[in-house]
Parts: C-alpha cells; sequence; structure tokens
C-alpha cells in the first residue's frame, strides 16, 4: 500500500521537451530528441557521410576492377607481343573505359543527389528559369493525375484564398503562385521517393521561400509568417493525398499497431493515471468530450497547422477541466497524464500517420517554439508513453498488468466464484472499474425509467380512448331515449289563398275601371 502511496503521478521534466542539442526549442521523439532545425542538420550530416563513404567504396572497387582487368590482359598477351604492349593499349584503354560506365553512372547520380539543392533554387528562384522550362513542359509533359484531376470542392476553395490573399501583395504574389505551381508540378513525379526524401523537398522550399520573404519584406518576420502560412495550406491541400501516409513509408503498419496496443489498454482508468479532474462535474464532462472530438477531429484536416490547431484545441479543453475540478490553474505535471488519458479514450484514428505527417511537412518555426509546439510535444510523448507502458508505469505488478492485458481480469471488478462479474455490483464500484461502463449503466437506467413512463402513457392513453367510446355510448343512448319520448310529428300546411295573410285587404281602394272616349 505505502507504494501506491508514493508514487504521485506521471512526471515528465520541462527540460525532457527541448532539443537534446540544448538549442532551447522543443524537440520530438520522432527525431530523437532534436528540434526540427538540428535535425535536418543531423540528417543532411549523416547523408552527405553517407555519400561520401559511397563514393570511396565505389572508387576502391574501380580501382580493384582495373587491377583485375590489368592482370587478366597481362596474363593473356604472349610474350612475342610483349614488346607491342604500348601499341596496344588504345584497344587496352576500350574495356577500361567501357568498365568505367557503371562508376560513370554511380558519380553522375551521386553528383545529382549533392547538388539537388542548388538545382532546387535555380529552378524555382532564378530569373532566368521563368522561361527555359517552357520548352520542356511543351515538349514532353506528360500532366500527372494529382493535376489533371479535377479538383475537390476544398481544393478549390483554398486555391480561391490563396489567389485572394496574394492579391494584395500584387507583384510578389504573382511570383509567389509560379513557385507553388512549380513546386507541386516537380513534387508529381516525386512519388516514388521515401517519406524523409519528401519532407526534405518540402522543407527546403519552405527554408527557400522564407529566405526570399523575408529578403523582400526587409526582416518583418508577422508579416513573414502571414505569407508562409497561407503558402503552406495551399501547398500541403494540393500534395496531401500524395505525401500523407505514403505507400514508401511504415506509417500504417504504425497506425495499426498504436491502435490495437490502446484498445488493449481500455482498462486503464483515471485513477491510475492520477488525472487530476472529476468526470462526474458536468462542465468537467464536457470539456472532456470537447477535448476527445478535437483530438479525433484532427484526422480530417489536411494541412498540418489546421492539425497542429486541433491538438491545442483538445489541450486547452485539458487545462479547462483541470482547472474547473481543482479550483486553481493547472500545471505542466497535471497536463500530461490527462493527455494520455484521452488519447487512451479516444483511440484517433491514424494518429502515427498524422504524427509523421505534421513532422514532416509542418512548417518548422511552428514546432520549436509556441504554444502549438509545446502541446504537440507533449502529445508525442503521450503516444511514447503508451507504446512503453508497462506495470511499473501504473503501479501494478506484473502478473496483474498481464491479466488485464489479457482480458482475463478487470481492475476492482467483484467476481463471484466462477470468475464471472458479479451483476448487483453497486454503481460505485462499476465506476472504479472503468468511466465508459459506469456511464453505460447510467444509460441503461435511464432507458428503463423512459421504459416505464413510456408504459404508463400507454395505459393512460388506453384508459382515454375507453372513456372516449364508453361517452360515445352513454350519448347516443340518451339521444335515442329522447327521440322515443318526444316523438316527432310532421304535420301537412294547410292550402291558404295567396292574399290570405293580408288583414288589411278591405281598407283598399277599388280597382281601376278602364273608360272608353269616343272619338
Amino acid at each position: 500500500m505505502s507504494q501506491r502511496t508514493e508514487r504521485r503521478g506521471i512526471h515528465v521534466d520541462q527540460s525532457e521537451l527541448l532539443c537534446t542539442k540544448g538549442c532551447g526549442y522543443y524537440g520530438n521523439v520522432a527525431w530523437q530528441g532534436l528540434c526540427s532545425k538540428c535535425w535536418r542538420e543531423e540528417y543532411q550530416r549523416a547523408r552527405q557521410k553517407q555519400i561520401q563513404e559511397d563514393w570511396a567504396l565505389a572508387e576502391k572497387l574501380q580501382r580493384e576492377e582495373e587491377a583485375a582487368y590489368a592482370s587478366i590482359q597481362g596474363a593473356q598477351a604472349p610474350p612475342s607481343q610483349a614488346p607491342s604492349q604500348s601499341q596496344a593499349l588504345p584497344p587496352q584503354a576500350q574495356p577500361s573505359q567501357a568498365s568505367l560506365g557503371p562508376f560513370s553512372k554511380f558519380e553522375e547520380k551521386k553528383t545529382n543527389e549533392k547538388t539537388r539543392k542548388v538545382t532546387t533554387v535555380k529552378k524555382f528562384f532564378s530569373p532566368s528559369s521563368r522561361t527555359a522550362p517552357k520548352k520542356e513542359t511543351q515538349e514532353g509533359k506528360t500532366p500527372s493525375p494529382s493535376i489533371s484531376r479535377q479538383a475537390s470542392m476544398e481544393t478549390d476553395r483554398v486555391s480561391k484564398d490563396f489567389m485572394d490573399f496574394l492579391k494584395n501583395l500584387q507583384k510578389p504574389g504573382r511570383e509567389i503562385h509560379k513557385q507553388c505551381r512549380a513546386f507541386i508540378e516537380s513534387m508529381a513525379n516525386k512519388k516514388d521517393l521515401g517519406a524523409d526524401e519528401l519532407s526534405e523537398c518540402v522543407q527546403d522550399f519552405y527554408q527557400n521561400m522564407s529566405d526570399r520573404l523575408m529578403t523582400h519584406f526587409k526582416g518583418n518576420s508577422e508579416r513573414v509568417e502571414r505569407v508562409m502560412d497561407q503558402v503552406e495550406k495551399y501547398i500541403m491541400t494540393r500534395l496531401y493525398k500524395t505525401v500523407f501516409c505514403p505507400e514508401t513509408s511504415d506509417d500504417e503498419k504504425k497506425d495499426l499497431a498504436t491502435q490495437h496496443r490502446i484498445r488493449a489498454l481500455h482498462w486503464v482508468d483515471i485513477q491510475m493515471l492520477f488525472v487530476s479532474f472529476d468526470e462526474e462535474q458536468p462542465e468537467v464532462s464536457d470539456n472532456v468530450v470537447k477535448a476527445i472530438t478535437d483530438i479525433i477531429e484532427m484526422d480530417s484536416k489536411r494541412v498540418p497547422r489546421d492539425k497542429l490547431a486541433c491538438i491545442t484545441r483538445c489541450s486547452k479543453h485539458i487545462f479547462t477541466a483541470i482547472k474547473i475540478t481543482k479550483n486553481e490553474p493547472a500545471s505542466a505535471d497535471d497536463f500530461l497524464p490527462a493527455l494520455i488519458y484521452i488519447v487512451l479514450k479516444a483511440n484517433p484514428p491514424r494518429l502515427q500517420s498524422n504524427i509523421q505527417y505534421i513532422t514532416r511537412f509542418c512548417n518548422p518555426s511552428r514546432l520549436m517554439t509556441g504554444e502549438d509546439g509545446y502541446y504537440f510535444t507533449n502529445l508525442c510523448c503521450a503516444v511514447a508513453f503508451i507504446e512503453k507502458l508497462d506495470a511499473q508505469s501504473l503501479n501494478l505488478s506484473t502478473e496483474e498488468f498481464e491479466r488485464y492485458m489479457s482480458g482475463q481480469a478487470s481492475p476492482r471488478r467483484p467476481e463471484s466464484e466462477d470468475g464471472w462479474p458479479q451483476t448487483g455490483a453497486p454503481a460505485a464500484d462499476r465506476a472504479a472499474v472503468n468511466p465508459v461502463l459506469a456511464e453505460l449503466h447510467q444509460n441503461l437506467e435511464l432507458l428503463s425509467g423512459l421504459d416505464r413512463r413510456q408504459e404508463n402513457l400507454m395505459e393512460a392513453a388506453q384508459s382515454l380512448q375507453s372513456d372516449l367510446l364508453s361517452w360515445q355510448e352513454s350519448v347516443e343512448r340518451e339521444v335515442q331515449g329522447i327521440l322515443e319520448k318526444y316523438p316527432l310529428e310532421i304535420r301537412p300546411p294547410a292550402p291558404a289563398a295567396i292574399d290570405a295573410d293580408n288583414m288589411e285587404n278591405d281598407r283598399l281602394p277599388p280597382p281601376l275601371t278602364p273608360q272608353m272616349f269616343a272619338g
């Protein structure tokens, strides 16, 4: 018991959320604790090192191949031809040049890969590139499905908003739109690249665009950030189906593993995580429901910034729920366990894919600083904690943890002798087992009350119907009795003259008699 009381909850030092390089920005578990800036530097350094190692290996293999070829030619040549070997050098050089073919292709590939960034910059930002690509596109351009297909309503709306926004920038707006269109067309031919390579392309574009905007707006970071937000929204809406959970990555496999893991942990309750809010309070329960809705809604968004906004809203609802419960502002130590509980209760769809999508294609400045970066870093920590959750993390024995994970038992659930849960368990015990079960039982009780009210209503309706029938019969009997007691007699009317009703006919003057006049 003392072991249980010693543990006060899940604690993560705020320094652990920062970049391990000590730059002061927020780190990310997916980047081995580094921020996006340091991770890109490490990634580029490692890739450059790999290119140099491949280059050295290719040169070594080339020298060995040339040495082996020279030894074979020297062994096959007759002694009489030894003096004329100097004359035979040009023919021998031809196979040597043929053997250089694979190495030349390798060298060309590595050179192109090394100078990719320079080529990208020239392609999108040099004035001379405005007319050159048109010839190539007119000659052999094959429109990709993502560009030639009819755009969805959301894509059309985003494109219209982007154009309206660029109109205010006038000439720079036209140049920005041209560069964005060129970048989208170039990305249509890079579907076979890996997720990291796609991320590198997008991040390079962000960096180059941001540098040019910073120069144009003379260091006004607020205007640059507004423009970059619109650029990100336009670019990622158009590229969403291509870069979200690409086929070259294992994001879908990670999604299924995380989803199964969360389902297996359905028995974890508030008490085990030491969450600092009380769902029995209506306001707290409403904020918990809103937080769950926001974290689930993240999957329906296309733009990384919009997905981050869902995470931010979810986190703010969690802070509100904790504040209502404790009657004081929530701390960081209270927030992380509550976020873990919300993720377990929501089981968001494609959680790993959404996290990787934000990590790869969001504007890096948004992830390194600000409340969005802080909440996103905490979400990554919560997911990492769920993946590594064990008996010690929940202050349980290994046997208990294994039984709960296998479904053989449930925490603090009253059981009968045969091992099945008792149906007559008190409501408080059911609530302690799992809030979801407590809510289920509460809903069942409400349904039972509604059923009883429905039965009472039906009985009242039937009683009213019988009363109406009996009233109708009583009225009919009463009318019939009156008719029998006072039968209706219809007498024919007596004939009368036309003027019989005129009582003053005698006072009328006599009728006029015609008179004859003789002519």
